[in-house]
């Protein structure tokens, strides 16, 4: 009895130990090793593409050329990816004859954003206020998603009567303070201060027009600072858009003075 039972054990397991050695060779000789080039839609070679086997995760790279080698089993599916490009998927096929592959694939168009054609200024300051007007857009935009805006100029601030005076009849004496206002200090910083902020608007304007628009106009070349400094006299509006940053009310304050401008420079040569 022992002995049968021995004899059907022995059976079983070189039953099962061949089973096992078929099962072991179909799999090695049903994986193949595909291979292939990949290329873009102008036929050059892609380098540092991956491709992935889906069904076993391996993983490898095709090299400068282009090209891969990757083990694979029949119905295997190959995807082959890149950064910017649309991905490709293949499959293995089951019978065997896989012949070398070549992948074509397509880049992903980009959006660029709108391209905007900017005009030179022509010379007529009404035509090229309504020009100024739709660059002025983007500082609108800007105004309304409330972008943070510097505070102030780092510079010292002048002393004020009332900032002295009235915390010396509360018994407190701001020594500094009153001694800028006696020695003139906080009169001649007040003076440096407006000249700067008056040679800093000047130059706002004239770094965004070019003299020929001014020259045009009948203004001498050698005189459009000064026009520009006579205009924000004459007509305040037009300071009040260079603090604003809108060039376009610059420009049309500005038109309602040139013809006295150029009345006073033709005066002062007669």
């Amino acid at each position: 009895m022992d002995y049968n039972l021995k004899n059907r054990v022995s059976v079983y397991w070189k039953r099962g130990f061949i089973f096992l050695v078929m099962l072991c060779s179909n799999l090695l000789f049903s994986q193949q090793m595909i291979t292939g080039r990949i290329i873009d839609e102008e036929g050059g070679s892609l380098s540092a593409v991956t491709i992935v086997n889906i069904s076993t995760d391996k993983k490898v790279y095709s090299n400068s050329q282009g090209i891969f080698s990757i083990e694979a089993n029949p119905n295997d599916e190959l995807r082959f990816v890149k950064e910017d490009f649309k991905r490709v998927s293949r499959r293995v096929i089951s019978d065997g004859t896989n012949a070398q592959l070549l992948i074509t694939l397509f880049q992903i168009p980009k959006d660029v954003g709108e391209v905007k054609i900017v005009k030179k200024l022509s010379g007529d300051l009404e035509q090229d206020s309504r020009i100024v007007a739709k660059a002025d857009k983007g500082e609108q935009v800007k105004q309304a998603v409330g972008l943070p805006e510097p505070v102030g100029k780092m510079r010292e601030k002048p002393a004020e009567v009332k900032s002295v005076l009235l915390p010396m009849l509360l018994g407190n004496l701001n020594v500094q303070g009153a001694y800028d206002l006696i020695s003139g200090k906080a009169r001649k910083q007040k003076r440096q201060y407006r000249y700067d902020d008056l040679q800093e608007h000047i130059a706002w304007v004239r770094s965004r027009v070019e003299d020929d628009y001014f020259v045009k106009a009948g203004i001498p070349a050698d005189k459009i600072s000064e026009f520009i400094e006579f205009s924000f006299s004459a007509k305040p509006q037009v300071r009040t858009y260079v603090k604003a940053r809108n060039l376009s009310g610059v420009l049309l304050r500005m038109e309602e003075v040139i013809p006295i401008f150029i009345e006073r420079l033709n005066n002062s040569h007669k």
